[in-house]
C-alpha cells in the first residue's frame, strides 16, 4: 500500500481485524460443538493460547518476512498516517492466526497441547509469511514469474490459497500423521458410533460467528476506503449461500454439512470476489458446497483420515477449487472484471499446495519424532490436556 492513507483508512483496517479477530470465537465454538463434551475446554483454551502465540510469532519474525517492516523502530517512527501501518499488522496477523485455527479443528481431541503451540509458532514466523509475502509483497520475484509464463499475476484478493488453503493442506500432513482417534474406526473399518458432534447449537453459533466476521475478511481486504467495493460483498453473500444450498442437498439435510456449506462457499470465493460476476459467485460457492461433502465423505469413510472438523475438504479443497475458479469465472467472457489467466492460477494453486504439504509433513514429522505430538491413550479417554478435569482439579 502506498503512505497515502487517512484516519478513516485506518479506522476501516481496523474494523475488519475487529471483524476477523471474532472469527476466531468462530472457529472455536465450531470446534466445541464438533468434538465430544470432554474436549470442548481443550479446543477452547487451544484457539485463544494459540492467537496469542502466532502475535508474537508475527510480531517478531512473520511479518518482517513478509513485508520488510521494523517493528524495533521508534513509536513516533510507526505512528504516521494514523498509524495505518500499525493497524495493518493487525488486520493480517488476524489472517496468520487463521492458520493454526484451521489447524486445530483437524487435529482436535488427541493432540497435545504444548507441542501444537511450538508447530503454530513455527508456522505463523516462518512458513506461512514466506509464502504470502511471496504472493501479496511480491518477494523474490514469484509473481513476475508467474506474469512472465501466464500472462497475469496469480490473484488471490483474500486468501483461497495464502490463507485457506495453506491451513487445510498443512493440517493434512498433521491429520495424517497423528493418526485417527481410538475408537475411531472399528477392526472391519467401519466408524465408531460414539464421535456425533457433542452440540449442534455451538456448532450453528460457530458457523454464524464465521459468516458475519467473513464480510471483513473479504471486504475490507481492500485495505484503503477508497477501494472498498459492493461486489466483493455480494459475491461473498452469493458464495455462501450456494455453498449452503449445495451441501442442505447433497448432505441429505445433515446440519454438519449445513452449516459447513456457507463456510466451504466463503473459502472459494475468496480469491475472485473482486472480480467475478455474482452469478459466478453462486456457481463457485454451490461447487465448493458439493467438494465439502463430497471429499469429507471419502476422507473419513473410504480413506480413513480422521480429519475431525473436515478442515483439508473445507479450506484446503475449497481454497483450491476458488483459487483456479477465479481463472474462469473472473474472465470477462463470463462477465467479471478479467485481468485475471487460468494458467496463472493454476500455477499459484500448485505451487501453494506443494508449499503446505511439504511444511505439514515437515513441521509435525519433526514435532512427532522429537516431542512426540499425540496424547497416551489413558490421556485421550480421559479428555485432552488442559481439559475440564484439569480444570476442575485446580479449583477443588
Amino acid at each position: 500500500m502506498e503512505a497515502l492513507q487517512t484516519g478513516s483508512d485506518t479506522l476501516f483496517v481496523l474494523l475488519g481485524a475487529i471483524l476477523v479477530l471474532f472469527m476466531h470465537a468462530g472457529f472455536a465454538f465450531l470446534e466445541v460443538g464438533t468434538v465430544r463434551e470432554k474436549n470442548q475446554v481443550n479446543a477452547l483454551s487451544k484457539i485463544f493460547a494459540d492467537f496469542a502465540i502466532s502475535t508474537i510469532a508475527y510480531f517478531f519474525i512473520g511479518y518482517q518476512i513478509a513485508y520488510g517492516m521494523d517493528f524495533f523502530a521508534a513509536a513516533s517512527d510507526l505512528t504516521g498516517n494514523n498509524g495505518y501501518e500499525l493497524v495493518k499488522f493487525f488486520f493480517l496477523l488476524t489472517f496468520a492466526a487463521a492458520i493454526p485455527a484451521i489447524i486445530s479443528g483437524g487435529i482436535a481431541e488427541r493432540a497435545k497441547f504444548y507441542p501444537q503451540m511450538i508447530a503454530s509458532l513455527i508456522i505463523v514466523a516462518l512458513a506461512y509469511p514466506f509464502f504470502e509475502g511471496l504472493i501479496w509483497n511480491g518477494n523474490y520475484g514469484f509473481q513476475s514469474w508467474v506474469a512472465s509464463v501466464a500472462g497475469a499475476e496469480f490473484h488471490d484478493f483474500a486468501g483461497s490459497i495464502v490463507v485457506h488453503g495453506m491451513g487445510g493442506w498443512i493440517a493434512l500432513g498433521a491429520v495424517v500423521l497423528l493418526g485417527a482417534r481410538n475408537g475411531r474406526y472399528r477392526s472391519d473399518g467401519s466408524i465408531g458410533a460414539s464421535f456425533a458432534p457433542s452440540s449442534i447449537p455451538f456448532l450453528a453459533l460457530g458457523a454464524w460467528i464465521l459468516t458475519v466476521g467473513w464480510f471483513g475478511f473479504n471486504v475490507m481486504s481492500a485495505q484503503a476506503v477508497a477501494d472498498i467495493s459492493g461486489l466483493v460483498a455480494m459475491n461473498s453473500l452469493m458464495a455462501m449461500v450456494g455453498g449452503l444450498l449445495a451441501a442442505l442437498v447433497a448432505g441429505k439435510n445433515d446440519p454438519g454439512f449445513l452449516h459447513n456449506g456457507p463456510l466451504a462457499g466463503l473459502v472459494a470465493v475468496c480469491a475472485g470476489s473482486d472480480v467475478m460476476h455474482p452469478m459466478g459467485s453462486l456457481v463457485v460457492g454451490a461447487v465448493a458446497g458439493l467438494l465439502f461433502v463430497w471429499f469429507f465423505t471419502l476422507a473419513q469413510n473410504k480413506w480413513k483420515i480422521d480429519d475431525v472438523l473436515g478442515v483439508w475438504p473445507l479450506h484446503g479443497i475449497c481454497g483450491a477449487w476458488g483459487a483456479i475458479a477465479c481463472g474462469i469465472f473472473g474472465q470477462e467472457a463470463f462477465k467479471g472484471l478479467g485481468g485475471v489467466s487460468l494458467s496463472a492460477q493454476i500455477i499459484g494453486t500448485l505451487a501453494g499446495i506443494v508449499f503446505a504439504t511439504v511444511v505439514g509433513f515437515v513441521v509435525y514429522g519433526v514435532l512427532k519424532a522429537t516431542s512426540g505430538i499425540r496424547l497416551s491413550e489413558e490421556e485421550e479417554y480421559n479428555g485432552a490436556d488442559l481439559s475440564i478435569h484439569h480444570i476442575s482439579a485446580s479449583q477443588k
